[in-house]
């Protein structure tokens, strides 16, 4: 390679660098969960079974002052471990909000409280936190940004409920992620707007049995997707069902 080659590649990397490192934020993380990550499965967003939607070990529980009373759910966040030489890996790592980490106000926020508000804290899987750490640090400081979630496939929607109580679970979410807004309609119906129930399930009480559901989701960054006739009329209680992507 030429010097002038040499000096380019050096220049086009140490930006690309500069880039990612813009609106990088202080935080902490731990980690929780064992080292199979079975105690993350459920969680306050309501994913349930991580693996089979797709999130895997890849996943964080957020103190409180990142949640949001759950509209982070699903979010996607870059981290690296900062400024601590003993405990830190190199390299980043990207999670999905999965989980709500409950603030220990019977615990001063440098011993233990770490999820205290004000706090921006990261319970971290177990496997995903040892990509960026030592095991035996417990805790480490942290950097993150938010970043584009890349999933596979389409925008997943688990229709639970009964008649009249239609609540839909949404997973596997592009862009943003994190779902801020659902609207649905049945092939007899305009278009409602369904309310959130509780991490990423959201609630109709209008009677859509026998018809088929399309869904507007809309994220964070007010991007929204239209995903038409995404369940058949055919439709049963427990079944999920692909829609369109954010890309």
């Amino acid at each position: 390679m030429g010097f002038l080659a040499f000096i380019g590649l050096f220049v086009f990397n140490f930006l690309a660098m500069a880039r990612f490192a813009r609106g990088w934020t202080n935080a902490h993380a731990t980690f929780y969960g064992g080292g199979d990550a079975a105690g993350t499965m459920g969680g306050a967003c309501g994913y349930g079974n991580l693996y089979s939607q797709g999130y895997g070990t890849s996943t964080a529980a957020l103190s409180t002052a990142l949640f949001n009373n759950g509209l982070s759910c699903g979010a996607c966040f870059a981290i690296r471990c900062n400024d601590d030489p003993q405990w830190c890996l190199p390299g980043a790592i990207v999670v999905t909000a999965t989980n709500f980490c409950p603030p220990n106000n019977a615990l001063p926020n440098n011993a233990g409280g770490w999820c205290n508000p004000p706090l921006q804290h990261f319970d971290l899987s177990e496997p995903v936190f040892q990509h960026i750490a030592k095991y035996r640090a417990g805790i480490v400081p942290v950097m993150y940004q938010r970043v584009p979630c890349h999933r596979s496939g389409g925008i997943r929607f688990t229709v639970n409920g009964h008649s009249y109580f239609n609540l839909v679970l949404i997973t596997n979410v592009g862009g943003a992620g994190d779902v801020h807004a659902v609207s649905i309609k049945g092939s007899r119906t305009g278009w409602q707007p369904m309310s959130r129930n509780w991490g990423q399930n959201w609630q109709s009480n209008s009677y859509l049995n026998g018809q088929s559901l399309s869904f507007k989701v809309t994220t964070s960054d007010g991007r929204t997707v239209t995903s038409f006739n995404a369940a058949p009329s055919n439709w049963q209680f427990g079944q999920t069902f692909a829609g369109a992507q954010i890309r």
